[in-house]
């Protein structure tokens, strides 16, 4: 049965239905609601206190069109509500008129005003409720409702055996679970509250099962994927330390430690680490890149922007300049000359080090003898994308490095097929950020301390979350914010914008003159997030802080601070200042993700734009983690019987995972 086989999908439903990522029947009986309303008619009491409600009602006049302004119109009609007129009104469903003739019943479901006797509706239904009804509420986009959306899934639901089981049997029975057929229709059609549970309890511990289950099988690949061991002596890698111009932090040896024994291992190497902004796991990883040229081999590392490619490159060269060490670079701004040059001296052995973007992934690009890649910043590339990369050469160990903290105990589960280091502790010498929010009626201290820092030669970050004014949200742009910037300092203060429509040869200009301290302030997009490595910089700017996530406020955060100097965070914003104090008080970007996990829940920390780990369609794992606990354990176990051979449900899985053997 195919979408176009339900009955009212037509052309444009499908296309509608493919805007919402619907493009099966498992896509749409898998897009569950994200909430229900539950209503029952009741009369309307005497001390009603402005709580949503449903009354059943006469109709006594026939309604009236009032047009308030183009597309925004009023429907106002007299009724009757157990011997008791009352009007009620709703807005922009003028196309209701014809069916709400007089002396018909309906139900009305929204809000009483007493001093007006005005029932608001925000929806009418005009066959009347006679019993407690559930009904369940999805995101759509404008051209498709839910009332539509309720019908095509309730027919796509007679075909719903169709769609695998993913959780083994023993298990349904263990924990006195209902069939998965069961649960589907519960979900999208419940009777009763306890359906809901029943059935999201069903689909919660399917989904993290089968993610699970899919993290148990690379993790028992990986161990049984064997390489050349590395050779190097300790001895040159602690002369190589002893060079550096600072000393690592104890949790940074820690990580090294346990990279260089991977290395020495018959075992492929599979190593996250996840440290907090400006930890210093870049020097981790050059580190390791030493000891794989000692050792005969050469290393990639592969970053999200050609800013921080070019940075990584430079400090490459600063890092390496007293070795015989020999860095190229490959980008996409590159000449073609450039790259053709860079491809060839790296087939033929003359680059021990390739630093690039994307550009790296080409099916042109070959090395002599791949030993060792890194890619910074993972989460910002696809599994497709890393296991290019991995193929370039034989066996080669893979580390993968990331500056977005998460709670170290959903780190070690969701990260399961990897070995993960944790770098807890900052360099030497950095201060801790003073972080205050202030509200926009405060902006002119902001303003003052700003110009301070200027005339004492440092530079500023400010961050919007727009990079052109729109109508409908009333929020600051980088456009508007420079217009108000120049204002203030009459013209006078050297201040460019950065932001993601640019070009990457006008980006990199950019930063090259705000890292040359030619430009004092810049003005940017989340697009400075992650990275970007200016030491003069003293002072992060955020408007409409509110928008964003505390990990991602966080990570912002973490652009200044990157010296001896005092460095300062402003938070603008009128709204939700309570959650923002958390980073008033900790500059522990753990600490601050275990809040953001259980302030917002899953969907911003773990979603693709912060850490990349799979958004789920239906478990949260800010409030599922029992679920995920024990869906982690049972997936082990049923890995280890290898019964899953035999299960059909687990022929598709082990296809997508092919790539790994």
């Amino acid at each position: 049965m195919e979408l176009s086989d339900i009955k009212g999908v037509g052309p444009k439903m499908l296309t509608n239905l493919h805007e919402l990522n619907i493009y099966s029947i498992e896509d749409l009986l898998t897009y569950y609601p994200y909430r229900y309303d539950i209503f029952e008619p009741i009369n309307l009491p005497k001390d009603y206190n402005g709580e949503r409600i449903a009354i059943n009602v006469k109709v006594e006049t026939t309604p009236i069109t009032t047009f308030i302004k183009r597309n925004f119109n009023k429907l106002s009609f007299r009724c009757s509500h157990n011997n008791q007129t009352l009007y009620a009104s709703i807005f922009n469903r003028a196309f209701l008129k014809p069916h709400l003739t007089i002396g018909k019943t309906i139900t009305l479901i929204g809000k009483y005003t007493k001093f007006r006797n005005e029932f608001t509706c925000d929806d009418i239904k005009l066959t009347p409720l006679t019993k407690k009804e559930i009904i369940p509420i999805y995101h759509t986009k404008k051209n498709i409702k839910n009332a539509d959306l309720r019908k095509i899934i309730a027919a796509a639901l007679t075909d719903a055996a169709a769609l695998y089981n993913y959780i083994p049997e023993p298990f349904i029975e263990k924990y006195n679970m209902v069939s998965k057929r069961q649960a589907l229709r519960m979900i999208h059609t419940p009777h009763t509250y306890e359906e809901i549970k029943q059935a999201s309890l069903f689909l919660k511990y399917e989904e993290l099962f089968l993610f699970m289950f899919k993290i148990a099988y690379m993790k028992k690949d990986n161990a049984s994927t064997y390489k050349e061991e590395k050779y190097f002596k300790d001895e040159d890698i602690n002369a190589f330390i002893s060079t550096l111009p600072f000393n690592l932090t104890d949790s940074q040896n820690e990580a090294l430690a346990l990279i260089l024994t991977d290395l020495k291992s018959n075992q492929k190497m599979n190593r996250l680490i996840l440290g907090d902004v400006g930890s210093g796991k870049t020097i981790i990883s050059f580190i390791a890149m030493y000891a794989n040229f000692l050792s005969g081999y050469q290393s990639v590392l592969m970053a999200p922007t050609e800013v921080l490619a070019r940075q990584h490159y430079e400090s490459a060269l600063n890092i390496f300049k007293n070795t015989k060490i020999k860095i190229g670079l490959l980008v996409g701004s590159n000449t073609k000359k450039e790259k053709d040059q860079v491809k060839a001296d790296l087939l033929n052995g003359n680059i021990d080090i390739l630093i690039g973007t994307h550009a790296i992934i080409e099916e042109t690009v070959k090395f002599y003898r791949l030993g060792l890649v890194i890619t910074d910043e993972q989460h910002r590339f696809g599994v497709k994308q890393r296991e290019i990369l991995k193929s370039k050469g034989e066996v080669p160990d893979a580390l993968y490095m990331s500056a977005t903290p998460i709670p170290r105990s959903y780190a070690l589960t969701l990260y399961g097929d990897l070995d993960v280091s944790f770098i807890t502790q900052k360099p030497g010498g950095r201060k801790e950020i003073i972080t205050k929010i202030h509200k926009y009626s405060e902006l002119k201290k902001v303003l003052m301390h700003i110009l301070e820092e200027i005339k004492n030669g440092h530079q500023i970050y400010v961050v919007a979350s727009l990079i052109d004014d729109n109508e409908e949200l009333d929020l600051k742009s980088v456009e508007t914010l420079k217009q108000k910037f120049n204002l203030a300092y009459n013209y006078k203060v050297p201040i460019e914008i950065l932001h993601g429509k640019l070009k990457p040869k006008e980006k990199e200009a950019i930063m090259t003159r705000f890292k040359n301290n030619e430009t004092k302030i810049l003005i940017s997009t989340t697009v400075i997030e992650v990275g970007v490595d200016v030491k003069n910089a003293t002072i992060m700017v955020i408007f409409d802080a509110d928008r964003f996530g505390l990990a991602t406020l966080h990570q912002l955060r973490g652009r200044v601070g990157r010296n001896s100097l005092d460095s300062y965070c402003y938070l603008i914003c009128d709204k939700e200042i309570d959650r923002l104090k958390v980073l008033e008080e900790s500059n522990d970007g753990f600490y601050i993700s275990e809040k953001d996990l259980e302030l917002r829940g899953s969907g911003d920390l773990f979603g693709i734009r912060q850490s990349g780990i799979k958004t789920f369609k239906i478990a949260d794992l800010s409030t599922d983690k029992k679920i995920l606990m024990q869906a982690k354990s049972d997936s082990e176990s049923y890995l280890n019987t290898e019964q899953y051979k035999n299960n059909m449900s687990y022929y598709k899985i082990l296809k997508e995972l092919e790539h790994l053997n």
